[in-house]
């Protein structure tokens, strides 16, 4: 099947410096632009692929990301804002970046050309055929991600990868692949910019409806999410407050009392 590398193409834009820094913000915003039209193309492929992941999680099934470099930067950063947004277990959505966390931090370049060692660290979370593996791959040819897919299709573990390259390897070694063809970036080859925005809102699009369906939200509310400060709590005692005719003293205390706003109302539901 025929590839092309769209990501490394040369960009549209050319002697950038010598542009104003209002024209390089400028051209950076319209390239942008691009960015959610690409990702709406995607949206049959990601609605089959949190079908089949809500289906999966609701008999204990996680969901896994893993990627290199800027691509696995954003599936941790994905995965560790679940538990305080939704206040489901940590273990529900696990990042897994080459090279460890100290790749969150710091390059570590060569551990994304190391076949085996994503499927080693899958492993080392006892996966199994009810969990999800979605691999992250702005180029689509990341051989970590690529090595790590294989495996888990060999072992019967759903795979997913999203990539901004059409055709390309990692897209024939997962189930259901999701390719947002943001273009060339506008600095060549840069795919931090549009391929790892699109990367992010295509995350947020997985996680948000999963959890959705899974519950973790009433009408339009983080009903679940952790309490962890006076600005969440204030807006947990107004969601109560917006739920039932009570005061805002009285909601603080049933809050305090039991811990989440989603305790809450099913304690005033039944006790109506």
């Amino acid at each position: 099947m025929n590839f092309s590398k769209i990501t490394e193409s040369e960009s549209l834009y050319t002697n950038l410096e010598n542009k104003s820094i209002c024209q390089i913000l400028t051209d950076i915003n319209n390239e942008d632009k691009k960015v959610a039209l690409a990702v709406e193309k995607c949206i049959p492929d990601i609605e089959k692929l949190v079908t089949a992941l809500v289906e999966r999680m609701k008999k204990g099934g996680r969901l896994f990301y893993i990627g290199a470099g800027t691509s696995g930067r954003l599936g941790v950063l994905d995965a560790s804002e679940i538990p305080p947004t939704f206040g489901a277990p940590k273990s529900w959505v696990i990042g897994i970046i080459a090279g460890g966390d100290n790749a969150l931090r710091n390059p570590v370049e060569a551990a994304e050309d190391k076949t085996d060692n994503g499927w080693n660290e899958l492993k080392a979370f006892n996966i199994t055929n009810l969990d999800t593996v979605v691999g992250i791959a702005a180029s689509g040819t990341t051989p970590y991600v690529i090595g790590a897919l294989n495996k888990c299709r060999d072992n019967g573990v759903l795979t997913a990868s999203i990539s901004c390259n059409p055709n390309s390897p990692v897209s024939q070694s997962a189930d259901i692949a999701i390719e947002a063809i943001v273009g060339p970036e506008y600095v060549t080859g840069s795919t931090r910019m549009k391929s790892g925005t699109a990367q992010k809102m295509i995350l947020n699009m997985i996680t948000t409806s999963t959890m959705i369906k899974l519950d973790r939200v009433k009408g339009n509310r983080m009903i679940n999410m952790q309490l962890s400060n006076a600005k969440l709590v204030d807006r947990g005692v107004k969601m109560i407050q917006n739920e039932f005719d009570i005061d805002y003293n009285e909601a603080e205390k049933l809050l305090k009392k039991y811990k989440s706003v989603k305790n809450v109302i099913d304690f005033l539901n039944d006790k109506a």
